[in-house]
């Protein structure tokens, strides 16, 4: 099998792990491992792809697990590398996101995994992005080689706790993946210039938004976090999880604007309202559903609030609230068509605002929500 062949099952393999933000599509995949990334910053371009599909361990919701009847293929580094390289010169690319399947050992993928980046570094001179996955259980020797040829790395926790890994594998131990994480912040700490992330995968063990909210808050706190990313689990045909209900994308959805409430607005857990699952409200984003259990914040005078207090209004986000703070300086507000230009969602501003005293619209206040 030549290397392009290759690419096409190890570059489709690699779509389930989240390197950027929102679910990707059928769209983003554009061909021979390139995927289109959402970022907080726009839309890039980056190369995707497992080293193998060969795994010995037995993730039940994982296409590649060593009891799925799929194709196996590898590349070595130098073949990776230099396919990578002929990619690159054909196609606008910013970055690399470089995986494995576990077939040997931790640290022997690793060792291939490094070895490709370090080709990379060396050989064809490449001074990119290069994002790569840590294998779970890999040594501590393995990571600091790894930080040393990478931008980014990433431990995929998955589940909130040990009780629920055990609901997805007999191979994976929650403990090793943190002090993989430890790992890495220690290096951080040291003055090594890598980044680190993880993923959620939601719904997979049944466990509830609450946890995995609660558990991304501590692991951004505990080991620096750049980001935590989410991904609604979805059945793959031919794994022990390919007759259970996938999870509504709604959820996804909702654990990510729980996080940027957390890096841009400094929530923390308790700011949070679930319902009696434990879930999050579908139908209303997490900051809206604060406004409604905080009344005694409300309403915010658009032209004396502070920026803290602007901020928490639905429809006023960190940009809008800097432009308001801003502009009002100079001229105050007089009525809420004058907000247009600051970015603000106005109609989901107004029932928690004030101008000059007065409220902007005359409506009925929601129902207020209860904290369980």
């Amino acid at each position: 099998m030549d290397s392009f062949e290759k690419l096409k099952i190890l570059g489709q393999a690699s779509k389930y792990d989240m390197c950027g933000c929102g679910r990707p599509n059928e769209d983003d995949y554009i061909k021979n491992g390139i995927y289109r990334v959402h970022t907080p910053d726009g839309i890039c371009s980056i190369f995707k792809v497992l080293l193998t599909n060969k795994c010995h361990r037995d993730c039940a919701y994982c296409i590649n697990r060593f009891e799925n009847d799929t194709e196996r293929v590898s590349f070595t580094p130098d073949e990776l590398a230099r396919v990578f390289m002929s990619v690159k010169r054909r196609h606008s690319i910013q970055g690399l996101f470089l995986s494995s399947a576990i077939d040997k050992n931790p640290d022997e993928n690793m060792a291939s995994l490094i070895d490709t980046a370090r080709i990379l570094r060396t050989r064809y001179s490449f001074k990119g992005h290069i994002h790569m996955k840590v294998m779970p259980g890999a040594s501590a020797a393995a990571i600091e080689e790894a930080a040393g040829v990478a931008n980014r790395l990433s431990l995929n926790v998955e589940v909130p706790s040990e009780k629920y890994m055990g609901k997805l594998t007999r191979a994976k131990r929650y403990g090793e993946i943190l002090n993989g994480m430890s790992e890495i912040k220690r290096l951080k700490d040291k003055g090594v210039k890598v980044t680190q992330t993880t993923q959620f995968i939601v719904g997979a063990a049944g466990e509830s938004d609450r946890e995995i909210a609660d558990e991304a808050f501590a692991l951004k706190k505990d080991f620096g976090l750049a980001r935590v990313y989410f991904s609604a689990f979805r059945p793959v045909e031919g794994t022990p999880m390919e007759g259970r209900e996938a999870t509504p994308l709604m959820r996804e959805y909702r654990l990510y604007q729980v996080d940027y409430l957390y890096s841009q607005y400094g929530f923390t857990p308790r700011d949070l309202c679930y319902e009696g699952d434990g879930n999050l409200p579908i139908d209303k984003d997490p900051k809206y559903v604060y406004a409604l259990n905080h009344p005694e914040l409300y309403p915010v005078e658009i032209n004396a609030a502070d920026y803290e207090s602007l901020i928490l209004v639905p429809g006023i986000g960190p940009i809008s609230a800097k432009r308001i703070a801003g502009s009002r300086k100079a001229q105050p507000y007089h009525d809420a068509g004058e907000l247009k230009g600051t970015g603000a969602v106005i109609k989901r501003a107004l029932p928690f605002i004030t101008i000059n005293g007065s409220s902007p619209v005359i409506q009925q206040r929601p129902e207020q929500l209860s904290f369980l």
